[in-house]
C-alpha cells in the first residue's frame, strides 16, 4: 500500500513540475497550447499574439509587454526555433528562461492577429539569419498585421525589407541599419508606420505596449481575416 502512494505521489510531482518548467506538457506532435490565455473580460479577450524569440532576448522587453497583453485579455505564445525553453538577457547578464510555445516551424502568422519582436542583442542578430524567421515576420506585414520591434528587435524587419520608405526608431547602435535599409529615422519613445511599431529600449516599453494594444483592439481579428479569405467571390 505504502509503495502504491509513493508512485502516485512521485508521480504527481513530476506532471507539477513539468507544468511548471514548460507551462503545459508537451507530447512532441505538435505545438503545445499557447501557455498565457489573457483575461476573458479585458479589450483584447479572443485576440492572439506571436512572440518570436530566442537565446538571449532582452527581459524587460518580452516579459513587460506579454503581461499588459495578458492583462488586456490577449493570448500570447512564444514562438522560438528552439525548443524547451529560451533564456532571456537581463541588462548585463543572463536572466531568468520562459517556455517555448510553438515551435517555429509549426507556426502560422494566420493563427494570430499580431507579432511581437523583443530586442537584446543576441536575439534578434540570431533570428534575423534564421529564413524561417524572416518569412515569419514578412507573412505577418503581407497580411496587413500589427507588428511591433523593440530595441534591436528592428533588426529583423531590416532584414525582411520592411522599412523601406517608413519611419522607424531603434537602439542608437542600430540606427544607421535602419537608415540604410531605407528608413526615415528618428529619435522617439515609439513610432507607429502604418502596422509597424518601433520603440527604442526597455525604458519605451510601456508606450510601446499601449501603441500594440491600440493597434491589435483596432484591427481585424485573425478569426474574421479567415473567414474573408475563406468566402467565395
Amino acid at each position: 500500500m505504502n509503495r502504491i502512494l509513493l508512485s502516485s505521489a512521485i508521480a504527481v510531482v513530476a506532471v507539477i513540475a513539468c507544468a511548471f518548467a514548460l507551462g503545459g506538457c508537451h507530447d512532441g506532435d505538435g505545438p503545445r497550447a499557447t501557455a498565457h490565455q489573457g483575461r476573458n473580460d479585458g479589450p483584447l479577450a479572443g485576440r492572439r499574439v506571436a512572440i518570436l524569440a530566442t537565446e538571449g532576448f532582452e527581459r524587460s522587453e518580452l516579459l513587460k509587454p506579454r503581461a499588459a497583453l495578458d492583462e488586456a485579455g490577449a493570448a500570447t505564445a512564444v514562438v522560438s526555433p528552439k525548443s524547451g525553453s529560451i533564456r532571456s538577457w537581463d541588462s548585463s547578464d543572463w536572466g531568468d528562461a520562459v517556455a517555448v510555445d510553438v515551435a517555429l516551424g509549426t507556426a502560422k502568422a494566420s493563427d494570430y492577429d499580431a507579432l511581437l519582436l523583443p530586442g537584446g542583442v543576441i536575439n534578434p542578430d540570431k533570428l534575423r539569419l534564421d529564413p524561417q524567421a524572416i518569412s515569419f515576420v514578412r507573412a505577418f506585414v503581407d497580411a496587413g498585421k500589427p507588428i511591433a520591434a523593440i530595441c534591436h528587435g528592428p533588426w529583423l524587419l531590416v532584414e525582411a525589407d520592411l522599412l523601406r520608405g517608413r519611419t522607424a526608431t531603434g537602439w542608437l547602435s542600430i540606427r544607421t541599419d535602419l537608415k540604410n535599409a531605407g528608413a526615415k529615422v528618428v529619435d522617439d519613445a515609439v513610432v507607429v508606420d502604418g502596422n509597424i511599431i518601433t520603440s527604442r529600449m526597455p525604458d519605451d516599453v510601456e508606450p510601446f505596449t499601449d501603441a500594440l494594444i491600440g493597434l491589435i483592439e483596432n484591427a481585424p481579428a485573425a478569426t474574421e481575416i479567415h473567414q474573408q479569405t475563406e468566402t467565395p467571390a
